[in-house]
């Protein structure tokens, strides 16, 4: 099954706001951070997820909170259930067939092609890399079947803007070396 609860993003221009707003929404409804911290530029990441009525709630009080420093937002209802936990660093356990590599000039367009290569193929998320030490971009690495890694990168490259896609690759067959440091 594709369909999980919602993930929410405000990606905010001060540290200092960022602490208050990430306060602000899990005070408001039963939500679970799942990245709070300053990412470069010198930007505040506040991440959440839950079920969509307690998100959405939290996210209208975040961004009330934010007002105009708010740089980019994202909202995922239905969110798929791979992507909280690669967030958080626990990629998918899966073997690695062929790789498909996504990369995005932000933090709301790797979320949301992520999750559009998700639930349009067969394929696991095997890492997902969010801002730190990147400059603020982000990136996601998917395996399976050729085919299927081949349909979920495309999905994910055309529902984000051209450019915030900064490059995409595919790896057939990876040499057993290199595999598992793919994760």
């Amino acid at each position: 099954m594709f369909q999980g609860p919602a993930i929410a993003l405000l990606e905010l221009e001060s540290i200092a706001r960022g602490y208050l707003v990430a306060d602000a929404a899990v005070k408001r409804a039963p939500v679970r951070l799942l990245m709070t911290e300053p990412v470069t530029p010198g930007k505040y990441l506040v991440l959440f997820d839950g079920e969509v009525a307690d998100v959405e709630e939290a996210w209208a009080e975040a961004l009330e909170i934010a007002g105009p420093g708010v740089v980019d937002k994202l909202f995922l209802p239905q969110a798929s259930l791979a992507l909280a936990p690669a967030i958080s660093g626990q990629g998918a356990d899966a073997e690695i067939e062929s790789l498909g590599v996504v990369e995005t000039a932000t933090v709301s367009a790797a979320l949301l092609a992520a999750d559009a290569a998700l639930k349009a193929a067969e394929v696991a998320l095997l890492k997902m890399h969010l801002a730190r030490g990147i400059g603020g971009k982000g990136y996601f690495v998917l395996t399976g079947s050729l085919d299927m890694v081949e349909a979920a990168v495309s999905s994910a490259a055309a529902i984000i803007a051209p450019e915030l896609l900064i490059n995409t690759e595919l790896i057939a067959r990876p040499h057993p070396d290199f595999a598992p440091r793919a994760r």
